[in-house]
């Protein structure tokens, strides 16, 4: 078996439920490995319509001789599998799609990446379980309306995110006073609002809002962009 795959299986058997360690580590979380310079990582922004794969070049970008890539995927880690290509859109570009998506199957997908160079060619192996590897995309549309001493924050699921009302996601808040360096947080939340009851009234805040798939499977976003104020008329 190659060391390319040892380590690849090494990083799959890191996110298995046997695994000592909490079932949503941060290494499972997006799966990243580093093999002679080529960094190959996939994650599930879309799920459960695709996974998005990407890596980076493995010779300078200032080259004068453009790297091909040719990208393949399998299920199972056996090499007798058959495979199918991750699309993507030229032979230079560096990221790819997954779009048959098994889902809840502990059979970890392997990503096979072959860089094409002058007269190298290099292959980086990725495992990885799609579930372990969701990560949303921030929620969109964060809005505040002020009333008094109350605080309303709306947002809607991140836009990527196809089947919001199937595949549930939970959300986490985080506030501030401008002028201060310490958020508090709120969550999680399956609601797309929250009210703050304790705002202080003339107070500017800086809101943020975060969304993870409802079982906890993979990572939360990023956090959103700050909230922007409402000028809709408020309900008494």
């Amino acid at each position: 078996m190659s060391q390319l795959l040892l380590l690849s299986l090494a990083l799959w058997a890191s996110c298995s439920p046997g695994n000592t360690g909490t079932a949503h580590a941060p290494l499972c979380s997006v799966a990243l490995v580093a093999l002679s310079q080529l960094r190959v990582r996939c994650r599930a922004s879309r799920y459960p319509v695709a996974v998005d794969c990407s890596w980076t070049p493995l010779w300078a970008p200032n080259s004068t001789t453009a790297t091909s890539f040719i990208a393949t995927y399998r299920l199972g880690i056996t090499t007798a599998q058959q495979s199918w290509p991750c699309l993507h859109p030229t032979p230079q570009a560096t990221w790819c799609t997954i779009s048959h998506v098994h889902l809840f199957s502990m059979v970890p997908y392997v990503l096979n990446v072959t860089a094409l160079h002058l007269s190298s060619t290099r292959s980086s192996l990725l495992a990885f379980v799609v579930e372990r590897i969701i990560k949303p995309d921030p929620p969109a549309g964060v809005r505040l309306r002020k009333a008094g001493q109350r605080l309303q924050v709306l947002w809607h699921p991140p836009a990527s995110w196809p089947f919001p009302d199937i595949f549930t996601l939970k959300y986490r808040v985080r506030y501030r006073r401008h002028g201060s360096s310490h958020f508090r947080q709120v969550g999680p939340i399956e609601a797309t609002t929250f009210t703050l009851r304790a705002a202080q009234p003339h107070t500017k805040y800086c809101v943020q809002v975060s969304a993870q798939d409802l079982t906890g499977y993979g990572k939360p976003s990023d956090w959103s962009l700050p909230g922007q104020v409402d000028g809709a008329p408020q309900k008494p």
